[in-house]
Formats: structure tokens, C-alpha cells, sequence
């Protein structure tokens, strides 16, 4: 592993033209460090640079996006204290999800809450290693459910035909990052994203429309296969739609500018009615954002 730190995000990306609604939510986030005070995991696959709470804050008055969730990086491992400590700097504003071993205590999970994390994350990606099998992950929900937690899942999009099963016996929402990371440049017509929308007419899945800029990732970079991917699942399932920047892009071929990608957001959502769905009611309900 190369332990020079790499940049990963753009320090002044553009101002985007578009300005989101009051209460627009940010729903996928990371932080990284400071490492001097949060170091990073000895697993990790790579050293990002420092990218801190306080850089975070900063680029949402920059971007318009009063609300957050910060999801903990596998660069930290299990390690959630950066996470934590940017949702309490947040004031409510910020909330968090979770990286957990599968059989976390009770006391940790309640204590989670308590703390502000809404959900924890399993990564089943090639990249990140091998951590918990879907069905711990699942079994997990049954400790989950009594604390309105809710399950994340993270995964190479081939595998959405083997998980789809297991994930629809969880006892609380599946949220799925970013479009299950099937390949935007093969259109809607593919078997991987078909098997998406299948899973998406059960009710107790979520998706994340963020990462048009990962499931499109080829230049120019207009991520127009990706944003035209996000717009159908917005209209097809308006209620239970999420997005996110995903800063600041780890693990990424290229470094987005999170100014363009704000303004993808009238072609994926474009009316005002999904905007509001999108960035404001839909993350209110499933995160419990104080009112």
C-alpha cells in the first residue's frame, strides 16, 4: 500500500448554478482525519489526504445543502470516532452511518444511536475486501430494528442477481449505494440494472441515485448515461430515492467537480416536486432529522 496521501476531492470546485431547496440533505459523504487526530485503519486500501469535517461544512454553504449523512470510510476501518465527532460539530445538521462488525454488541449499537449514526454499512466490493456475508449482514437487522436502524449495502453490481434474495428477508430498509454500480454506459435494458428495479419495487429498499459520476465514469465526464440511469429510478420511485456527492470520491478514476455534480440534479429530479422528495422529505424520514 502507497502511504502517500492522495487528494481525492477538488478544494474549490465550482458554483453550481442550481440552488437545491431549503433543507436539501447531502445523503452520502465521508470524512478523512484530520489523521493526526483520527488515524487512519491499517487496512485501509490506500492514504487518502486529511478531508475534515470542517472542509465538508464549508463546501455545503458553498453548494446550498443545509442537512448531511456521513458515511463511515473503510479507511478508518471501525473505527467511527471522525464520523462521530463531525455529527456532533453538525448540531443535528449532520447525521451518520455506521462500519460494524456483524456481531457489534447491543450496548455499541444503542450508543451508535444515541450518537447520531441512523444505519450501518456492509461493503461487499471487491476493492474493499471481504468483511461480513450478506446473511450476517442481515442478521444483524434483527438487533437493528428495535433501535430504528436501518441496513446500507455497498456492492459490485454483478452481485445484485445473488444478494437480492438474502437482502429482502431484512427485518428494517435496505438502502443500495449508488445505483448498485452497475454500468451506466450499458443503458437501462442490462440485467444488472434490471435486477435493480426489480429489487426496487419491494418497499423495503432504498436506493442512492449519487455516483452518476462513478457509473459513468468516462470522459468528458458529463455523466450523461449516469444521470439519465439516477433520473428513471427518481420517477419510477419517487418515495424512496436518496442522493449524495459522495465526497470527497475515494476510490475513484477521476476527481469530480462537486459543483457540476449539484447541477445534474434538474436532469435526475426534474421537477420540483421530485427535488423536494429527493433532497428533503425523503432523507427527513428515513434519517430522523430533528424537526
Amino acid at each position: 500500500m502507497n502511504t502517500e496521501p492522495v487528494l481525492t476531492y477538488l478544494p474549490e470546485p465550482s458554483q453550481p448554478a442550481f440552488r437545491p431547496p431549503p433543507g436539501a440533505c447531502d445523503s452520502h459523504v465521508h470524512v478523512f482525519g484530520p489523521a493526526a487526530r483520527f488515524p487512519f485503519a491499517a487496512t485501509r486500501n490506500f492514504t487518502p489526504a486529511d478531508a475534515p469535517a470542517a472542509t465538508l461544512f464549508s463546501l455545503h454553504r458553498k453548494l446550498g445543502i443545509s442537512r448531511c449523512v456521513i458515511v463511515q470510510s473503510a479507511v478508518h476501518g471501525f473505527d467511527n470516532s471522525a464520523v462521530e465527532d463531525a455529527i456532533s460539530a453538525g448540531r443535528g445538521r449532520y447525521l451518520g452511518i455506521a462500519l460494524a462488525p456483524h456481531d457489534v454488541p447491543d450496548a455499541e449499537l444503542r450508543r451508535l444511536m444515541a450518537a447520531g449514526f441512523r444505519g450501518v454499512r456492509f461493503n461487499f466490493m471487491k476493492h474493499l475486501g471481504q468483511g461480513a456475508t450478506v446473511q450476517q449482514a442481515v442478521t444483524l437487522t434483527h438487533r437493528l430494528a428495535p433501535l430504528g436502524m436501518h441496513l446500507q449495502v455497498h456492492f459490485d453490481s454483478s452481485l445484485i442477481h445473488d444478494l437480492a434474495s438474502v437482502l429482502k428477508t431484512s427485518a428494517v430498509p435496505v438502502v443500495i449505494d449508488h445505483m448498485g454500480r452497475v454500468d451506466a454506459r450499458l443503458g437501462p435494458d442490462h440485467a444488472d440494472f434490471r435486477a435493480l428495479c426489480r429489487l426496487m419495487e419491494d418497499p423495503l429498499f432504498y436506493v442512492k441515485v449519487s455516483g452518476a459520476d462513478r457509473i459513468d465514469a468516462s470522459p468528458p465526464h458529463t455523466y450523461a448515461h449516469g444521470a439519465a440511469l439516477a433520473r428513471r429510478l427518481v420517477e419510477s420511485f419517487p418515495d424512496r430515492c436518496l442522493w449524495g456527492t459522495d465526497w470527497p470520491h475515494p476510490n475513484h478514476t477521476h476527481v469530480p467537480d462537486d459543483g457540476a455534480l449539484v447541477d445534474l440534479l434538474p436532469t435526475i429530479a426534474p421537477t420540483p416536486e421530485l427535488q423536494d422528495k429527493l433532497l428533503v422529505r425523503n432523507p427527513q424520514h428515513l434519517y430522523q432529522f430533528p424537526a
